[in-house]
């Protein structure tokens, strides 16, 4: 599966994500939740354009990266996976909320290609797997990261696995909804811990 693109790809995202960190205790350097991604994606595929864009889904959104310099390097294909996997940020000239963003989102999945749905796929099983490890003991380090409005965060998640499930199935998606599970019941969790605080 290592192919030069791939190393490519590896050296680009370090390079772009080379000043920010994943939330938590442990300030990880980013890319280790690019390469994670990637290889979660490579137990379910060896298309080499969705490692490719699965360790560049966040350049566009994240960095001065643009969609241009993206397909000049890496080619269309990657382009248009990585354009489906970048959460807009505005409508119009308003700056979006975090749920108004995610809700955007889930809609652009829905209209894009087949291999975004894998990266989103295995993108949100990860985040979701590393906040329950990060935070499973700590549920006011998770409130004081990530904000109070629970059931927010658990409506705007649910929309995006209904999307996630309705054009994906399989292996990953099995992996995706068990992970997804345990974050739901995570933050339920949560949500009891806040309730006994009043």
């Amino acid at each position: 599966m290592y192919s030069y693109r791939i190393e490519q790809a590896i050296r680009a995202a370090a390079v772009l994500h080379r000043d920010q960190e994943r939330k938590g205790s442990m300030p990880y350097p980013y890319i280790t939740h690019l390469m994670s991604v990637a290889f979660i994606l490579h137990d379910y595929t060896d298309n080499e354009d969705v490692i490719v864009a699965a360790l560049l889904h966040d350049t566009v959104e994240d960095t001065d990266y643009t969609l241009d310099e993206l397909e000049e390097d890496f080619g269309g294909t990657v382009r248009e996976l990585v354009e489906a996997l970048s959460e807009p940020t505005h409508d119009g000239d308003r700056k979006m909320t975090w749920s108004e963003k995610k809700k955007a989102y889930a809609v652009q999945l829905k209209k894009g290609p087949k291999d975004a749905i894998m990266i989103a796929a295995a993108d949100k099983a990860h985040n979701f797997r590393t906040i329950v490890e990060e935070y499973y003991e700590a549920p006011s380090r998770f409130l004081q990261d990530f904000g109070k409005n629970l059931t927010e965060r658990l409506e705007v998640y649910q929309t995006l696995a209904n999307v996630i499930n309705n054009r994906l199935e399989g292996p990953l998606l099995n992996e995706f909804n068990h992970v997804f599970e345990s974050y739901k019941e995570f933050i339920y969790a949560v949500q009891k811990s806040q309730e006994k605080e009043f």
